[in-house]
């Protein structure tokens, strides 16, 4: 392996211990011990969790190749996966307000159980079904919890600013740690025990397993709106009403979902851009120097957040500008970085170039979590809260499901440039969240007013 990849490596790792050990008290948010074990019972199932995710993510495309599916077919799977998303986990997480978030927590690690075991099996329909509960759970993964743990904090009285630390500390592990000690192990059971592209979902099942019996023994239940004569098409109704009459929600939807889409873009190009001619590169030690970056983000995060200002609306902005512009270096080096005609061989210029750069925006990615989980906190009702998340989550999944389909139709170049002006809106719609967020302050329960008015006006007839 170059030296090159070792270097980055090292010196993201002492920026982020440098980070990590030089917070004095200015930095940190003084809690109480009540409120740590909260805290800390949450981060043990949230990293369990992730775990559970992030051990199945790098062998999945392997695993059916192996099986000797054409890239068509592995395309339409995973088409497939994010189509469930949208449709089915839509709806199932949309359930989690009214039968309760724990239960959708629960439902999350059955499901996703059972996505595992359906890797045991070569058959293509079995494969998809495999795909369809994957992707129900993907849902549940980014709403329930959240949900969960924003209504039990606040039903427990803890102060607001504590939610943030809570955030920022599950990304850093859960979105860094984490995801670096599972690339880890998968590669230690694949590759150097031999247990086969198998093993990973396997074990991801072992640690979903343990996360679910923690829940049960653990959490108690929290819900949005329970109420008796709210079916699933009254609480859309009510999402609908809240994202159309709070300008605020409706920003913070299409801010999550150009991210977003740009992130996922990104996992399906980073690795044609850095060998374009079929150069080896190190992908496991590449993931892990991403999430390394990722981590980086999240202490930045930490400390932005603790901090009284700048507000997170405020410095969000500039995380997008940045992360526009890291995502335009293919397209730089295209144009200044004459290109190489080899074939194989190790890396060229420009990929070392790039490799930089989506470093930058993976760690952006690591500032985005953690203060896009505050903003959804302060602007989103309690009422309709995973309802609304996995409304938000529509628009992401077409548009993946979009960009997989045309994958092959566009030039690299004008993907990641696709990507960056989608980086661009959002900056900008983040200034005018920003700009309506100081002025008069909305009603937050508008939404529910307007379901009661409309429920009292046959009292009126």
């Amino acid at each position: 392996m170059e030296f090159f990849y070792f270097l980055l490596f090292g010196a993201l790792s002492a920026v982020v211990a440098a980070l990590e050990l030089s917070k004095n008290n200015k930095d940190r948010i003084h809690t109480s011990s009540v409120f740590n074990d909260f805290k800390n019972n949450y981060l043990l199932i949230y990293s369990l969790m992730m775990a559970g995710d992030w051990l199945q993510g790098p062998y999945v495309y392997y695993l059916y190749s192996q099986y000797g599916f054409s890239k068509g077919d592995i395309g339409q799977l995973f088409i497939a996966g994010f189509g469930s998303s949208m449709l089915f986990g839509t709806v199932v997480g949309s359930l989690a307000d009214k039968q309760g978030r724990k239960r959708a927590c629960i439902t999350y690690c059955i499901t996703y159980i059972l996505s595992c075991f359906t890797k045991h099996f070569p058959d293509y329909k079995v494969l998809l079904l495999g795909r369809i509960l994957g992707g129900i759970a993907t849902s549940l993964l980014f709403s329930a919890f959240e949900s969960w743990l924003v209504a039990e904090h606040n039903k427990r009285g803890f102060e607001q600013q504590w939610l943030s630390l809570t955030f920022s500390k599950a990304i850093f592990l859960g979105n860094g740690l984490v995801a670096i000690v599972a690339g880890l192990l998968g590669n230690l059971l694949v590759d150097t025990l031999g247990f086969g592209p198998v093993a990973p979902f396997d074990a991801a099942a072992c640690f979903l397993a343990i996360g679910m019996a923690i829940i049960l023994a653990s959490w108690g239940e929290n819900y949005g709106d329970s109420s008796e004569n709210k079916n699933l098409i009254t609480q859309f109704r009510g999402a609908a009403v809240a994202i159309a009459s709070d300008e605020k929600i409706a920003l913070l939807g299409a801010i999550q979902s150009l991210f977003e889409g740009s992130m996922y873009t990104f996992v399906f190009l980073w690795t044609p851009a850095l060998s374009p001619n079929d150069e080896e590169i190190p992908h496991g030690f590449i993931f892990a120097t991403f999430m390394l970056a990722s981590m980086l983000g999240s202490s930045l995060a930490s400390r932005l957040m603790a901090a009284s200002s700048p507000k997170v609306e405020s410095y969000m902005q500039i995380v997008f500008v940045v992360s526009a512009a890291s995502l335009l270096l293919p397209i730089v080096t295209t144009l200044f970085i004459a290109p190489s005609n080899v074939k194989g061989g190790s890396m060229s210029l420009s990929g070392y170039t790039q490799l930089i750069g989506f470093c930058i925006f993976e760690a952006c990615v690591g500032i985005f979590w953690p203060s896009i989980m505050k903003m959804r906190s302060q602007y989103i009702p309690e009422e309709a809260r995973s309802t609304i998340m996995n409304f938000f989550r529509i628009p992401l999944n077409i548009f993946v499901c979009v960009v997989l389909y045309n994958v092959d139709a566009f030039p690299i170049t004008i993907m990641f440039g696709m990507c960056s002006i989608f980086l661009s809106v959002a900056a900008v719609l983040q200034r005018r969240l920003m700009v309506i967020a100081d002025g008069p302050k909305s009603k937050p329960e508008e939404w529910t007013t307007h379901e009661r008015d409309t429920e009292a006006e046959p009292l009126n007839d």
